[in-house]
């Protein structure tokens, strides 16, 4: 075999895998079709470190968030990667959400975060006096991070371990083989083959068309990925430093997104999203549809009254890889080893959207542990 490892995909799970995996093991290769690392949904997103409080019991998106915030913050200080733990809020601006924000707190509490607090309108009035709720969630756990720094700290590392990074090389076809398997890379219009024993699915958007290079039915096995666009407006400068956490208001119960909020940035700039616009035919679409400003503006203005519609400016959109069918209920990550598919030592990573990068250094670890089981 040339590898014993083979990763496909460079977004912060890829590189996280391999960054962890290169303390224990070696010829470890990182295949990637873009010409840099982290091109798809992790470097077009609102670079927050979640605190874990939406997910269902026991789910791998709980378990993984909790874990993968404590993990990246000790990361973000020892690495030096620019980061802030800012906090955040999740308010409700009606009487008709407060079931949903009490029952997210509980979710959160079961979750393992005994830090939450749920805080008054006066309370929110102290904390945050341009934001307009009649209750709120306070996470302290909750943060931003420069998720391009991040990402350069795990190729570093993974440098520094002797780790191959075969980027502009796109997998176009993969052959189970005695003892592994082959890859077939695309790369300047001409096709290369290396074998790995193990092999390791981080794709992201396109996780699914992996699996069905090894014929795993993706229908059957619900592995199907649907693409959900999100769009971002910036606040005009005028918001710099607007607020001290970030906002967001009570999620839909289905758990399609979790609700056009306030990020900000590490320089204290503000801006609006994401939405969640599902794509037709899966199409890797990411322009702008300008359509969305009154969508914004609406859900916005709820609590931020002073809000006029021309402080919104189109700022960038972002693609998730989602396992769930438009209005669909919620499906956890899809972290799996497929011998149960006659395909052993290959391990699919599906649906890694939110709070896949938050979760990144804790699915590493998760995945290490599927290998020491093999």
């Amino acid at each position: 075999m040339d590898y014993q490892i083979a990763i496909i995909g460079t977004g912060a799970v890829g590189l996280a895998i391999a960054a962890e995996l290169s303390k224990y093991y070696q010829d470890i290769v990182c295949i990637e079709k873009h010409v840099h690392f982290g091109n798809g949904a992790s470097s077009r997103n609102s670079e927050v470190i979640h605190a874990g409080i939406y997910y269902p019991d026991n789910s791998l998106k709980a378990k993984l968030c909790v874990e993968g915030n404590s993990l990246i913050y000790e990361w973000c200080q020892k690495y030096n990667v620019a980061y802030q733990n800012s906090g955040k809020l999740i308010i409700a601006t009606s009487t008709n959400e407060l079931e949903h924000l009490h029952e997210i707190h509980q979710q959160g509490r079961r979750n393992g975060l005994d830090n939450l607090q749920l805080i008054s309108q006066s309370q929110i009035s102290k904390l945050e006096p341009n934001i307009y709720a009649i209750e709120a969630i306070n996470s302290t756990n909750t943060g931003i991070i420069d998720s391009h720094q991040f990402m350069q700290s795990l190729e570093n590392f993974g440098y520094n371990n002797s780790v191959t990074y075969s980027y502009n090389s796109e997998v176009v076809a993969i052959e189970k083989i005695p003892n592994g398997y082959e890859l077939s890379l695309l790369s300047d219009k001409e096709t290369f083959k290396i074998t790995s024993e193990i092999v390791i699915n981080a794709a992201g958007l396109y996780a699914d068309k992996i699996s069905e290079m090894l014929q795993i039915n993706t229908t059957q096995n619900h592995y199907s990925l649907y693409f959900a666009r999100g769009h971002y407006f910036r606040l005009s400068s005028k918001y710099h430093n607007f607020v001290t956490k970030l906002i967001y208001p009570v999620p839909d119960r289905n758990w399609t997104g979790i609700g056009i909020h306030i990020t900000k940035d590490l320089n204290g700039y503000l801006k609006l999203g994401p939405d969640v616009e599902y794509l037709p035919d899966n199409i890797e679409d990411y322009s702008f549809n300008y359509d969305r400003l009154n969508l914004f503006y609406e859900a916005a203005k709820r609590y931020i009254p002073q809000l006029q519609i021309e402080d919104l400016t189109p700022d960038q959109t972002g693609i998730r890889a989602k396992l769930q069918k438009e209005g669909e209920p919620f499906r956890d990550f899809i972290i799996k080893e497929e011998s149960s598919q006659n395909l052993p030592n290959f391990i699919n990573l599906i649906g890694i959207e939110s709070p896949g990068l938050t979760s990144s250094l804790a699915i590493s670890r998760y995945v290490k542990k599927i290998i020491e089981a093999l």
